[in-house]
């Protein structure tokens, strides 16, 4: 059982930053809670694979066929399936499990024009909402808590200092057998957080009754801590509420 004993189950928004963690703390949160735990970035990545597949992306411009896309998205069918060796849900496209294709640096670097498309947006927000309508859930992203559920009752923006997260990301790639320079990394890093931010659909920013978390110096236990600590203040105040109706 959660913390939250007989008290309603709340939906966890988690927005912020690449490489920030926030993957890594909604994952823990939903284990420790007994949630379902949704990773939204990783179904813009899906699409991102499937036009790079599909050529949709031009390798030198890094340009976006958009209208062959938007003709192609009722083709793209977007699910997570439980790994029992991870304890996470990998990413499935189109029945096919793309959890490792999906995490390449070749998508980082082009996933924020696939999700700047309009068109991406509303499929893929439409696809988190009806994913997330029971509660009981945690998502994390970059448009949680101020598009997809705005009503969240606990939205969390997630920050931390640049030269740690580009370090956090060349440990993610290089535990992949991926390897680049810390200097390539970290415009990778600057450039998607330039894109997401400077978005017309949806961009990266804080909502205002967001929690911000700045984990540059915090271990992943305190940070479970820290959130931990915020969910048991809004027990309290729902039994306190309840409390009151009668």
């Amino acid at each position: 059982m959660s913390i939250f004993g007989l008290v309603q189950k709340i939906t966890i928004a988690i927005d912020g930053y690449s490489s920030c963690g926030k993957s890594t703390l909604a994952k823990t949160l939903a284990q420790k809670l007994h949630y379902n735990y949704i990773d939204t970035g990783a179904m813009y990545r899906a699409v991102t694979l499937y036009a790079l597949r599909h050529k949709l992306i031009d390798e030198t411009t890094l340009e976006v066929n958009v209208n062959e896309l938007i003709k192609k998205l009722p083709d793209i069918e977007i699910s997570f399936e439980f790994n029992t060796a991870t304890h996470h849900s990998d990413v499935i496209l189109n029945g096919e499990n793309v959890e490792k294709e999906i995490r390449t640096m070749q998508v980082s670097e082009r996933v924020s024009k696939i999700s700047s498309i309009k068109e991406v947006r509303e499929k893929m927000v439409t696809a988190q909402r009806q994913m997330g309508k029971h509660k009981a859930v945690v998502l994390d992203g970059r448009d949680i808590g101020t598009h997809v559920f705005p009503k969240a009752e606990l939205k969390l923006f997630m920050t931390a200092d640049m030269d740690v997260r580009t370090k956090r990301r060349m440990d993610e790639y290089s535990s992949k057998g991926q390897y680049f320079s810390f200097e390539e990394v970290k415009q990778s890093l600057m450039q998607r957080d330039y894109d997401d931010i400077n978005r017309i659909e949806s961009p990266l920013i804080k909502a205002d009754d967001a929690v911000v978390l700045d984990n540059s110096e915090l271990s992943r236990e305190e940070q479970l801590e820290f959130v931990l600590k915020l969910i048991s203040d809004l027990q309290l105040i729902a039994n306190k509420e309840e409390q009151a109706k009668h």
